[in-house]
């Protein structure tokens, strides 16, 4: 069964359960002119964060207009990705899209692009027009991964930097942990919209510089503009090799940061920092069985942007004395059960207490609403990014010798838990909402893990707590 993955959303109810209907995408395409790739190399890209999604790659052409031939590799992939969509998309209606008439006016605007970038961002927005996370455009990617050097994140219904890489042209122009981004590219950073920015500027369309206003505590707003490093992509000649959506994601994500499992094993207490739901059986089991000793276990799903449904229902069935209904995967034509088998006595009993974000999707926001509803842990932290879907991803390719490999990921199912309802758009609110401020964020104090350990009977200070698991940036 393919992974559940996310992409990117979601601070209180009445702020988040908005449609993702956008005027970003539509502005987007008149100011932007997206350039074409062809494919030789393979660099993949992570949603997370994300941040998105992957592949493999060519050399770049920059071609100022669009021939023959690449007009109709545009149309041909819009084919193809309708075919995708009509046969595979969970929902038969297609949340009251016409496809037929969605896709007929799109052959149109290909008809009448000037550029294959331009054609590439036509393809996307007609699946962007689901307001479908989990529905996405992957054309053929770059020769090379542009690493911009720093990351910003919703917290609440505000953009704050989390990241600036030392050595760094964000850091040499002064751009710091914890100021405030007013505004990215030319656009107001809001939750609704913040995946589809990063969709465009880190997927679609990255640039050699980017431009934002931000705004250090207690300072003034100021405008940077803070060039990219770019690296050089492996050569791959015929690849044939189909990884999962959430694998090419994390990968991707790899260039930038190093994320691994890591932990904080002491006597009182165990802390198990958790990127994504990645692990076998048996390690979910040698990880849990640490915990029992101990006052507490702190599971940090902050940034975890999901993994696979085999390792979320090991989890869960860690902390669950009976076996347990998720709740019912909602296909095309069935339903059918995701249910988690509990370990029984072999289970952790203890205190739990679950820490999410705005970045905390899919599997990761599954464990902790799980969690909530059976009132087994106490879940911290801001809301969830409200990503639930689970998709496939649906590989083609052109050319012979070199092969050029591009695709679409297409939600295949929703996740109706058991209280009737899906996370997806929605998220999960947590039973504390605890939000670091941006004077937080600049001295690097974790307030909402210094509350985390209060909860199982252990002190320590914000600073403490903030160097438990510091950044790791990739060379």
């Amino acid at each position: 069964m393919a992974p559940f993955t996310a992409l990117t959303r979601d601070a209180l109810k009445h702020h988040y359960e908005e449609n993702f209907q956008s005027n970003f995408t539509q502005e987007y395409l008149k100011r932007m002119n997206l350039r074409f790739l062809s494919v030789r190399c393979r660099t993949v890209f992570r949603t997370i964060g994300l941040f998105l999604l992957l592949v493999l790659i060519p050399q770049v052409m920059h071609a100022q207009s669009l021939d023959r031939i690449e007009r109709e590799r545009a149309l041909s992939m819009l084919n193809l990705i309708k075919a995708d969509l009509k046969s595979n998309y969970y929902d038969p209606t297609f949340r009251g899209m016409d496809v037929e008439a969605r896709f007929k006016t799109a052959e149109e605007k290909v008809k009448a692009a000037t550029s294959l970038g331009q054609a590439f961002g036509i393809i996307a927005q007609v699946l962007l027009d689901l307001n479908d996370s989990h529905t996405v455009f992957i054309p053929p990617s770059r020769p090379e991964t542009i690493i911009y050097g720093w990351q910003m994140q919703m917290i609440g219904d505000k953009c704050y930097v989390v990241a600036v890489k030392p050595g760094s042209d964000a850091a040499a122009q002064g751009l710091k942990q914890g100021d405030l981004v007013l505004s990215f590219m030319g656009f107001k950073p809001t939750r609704k919209e913040f995946w589809k920015m990063r969709y465009y500027f880190t997927f679609i369309s990255p640039r050699p510089a980017l431009r934002a206003v931000v705004q250090s505590p207690g300072g003034e707003p100021r405008e940077l503009e803070m060039k990219a490093r770019v690296k050089p992509g492996a050569v791959i000649v015929n690849a044939t090799t189909t990884l999962g959506l959430n694998e090419l994601i994390r990968q991707s994500e790899d260039n930038y940061l190093a994320r691994r499992h890591r932990y904080y094993d002491k006597p009182e207490v165990l802390i198990w920092k958790m990127p994504a739901f990645d692990l076998e059986d048996n390690d979910v089991d040698q990880l849990v069985n640490k915990a029992k000793s101990g006052q507490g276990l702190v599971i940090d799903l902050r940034g975890n942007g999901g993994g696979a449904e085999t390792t979320l229902q090991r989890v869960i069935g860690s902390f669950l004395d009976k076996d347990y209904k998720v709740g019912d995967l909602t296909e095309r034509k069935k339903s059918k059960p995701l249910m988690a088998k509990t370990r029984g006595n072999s289970g952790y009993t203890g205190k739990l207490v679950v820490l999410i974000d705005s970045e905390s999707a899919s599997s990761s926001e599954i464990f902790a609403r799980v969690m909530q509803m059976e009132k087994r842990a106490v879940v911290i932290g801001d809301v969830s990014a409200g990503k639930v879907m689970r998709s496939r991803f649906n590989q083609h390719d052109l050319g012979t010798t070199t092969m050029v490999l591009w695709g679409a990921s297409i939600t295949d199912a929703d996740l109706i838990m058991t209280d009737g309802k899906s996370l997806e758009n929605v998220g999960v609110i947590p039973d504390e909402l605890l939000l670091p401020s941006p004077e937080d964020l600049a001295a690097k104090r974790d307030v909402v893990m210094v509350r985390a350990l209060e909860l199982v009977g252990v002190k320590m200070t914000p600073e403490q707590a903030g160097a438990l698991f510091p950044i790791i940036w990739e060379k």
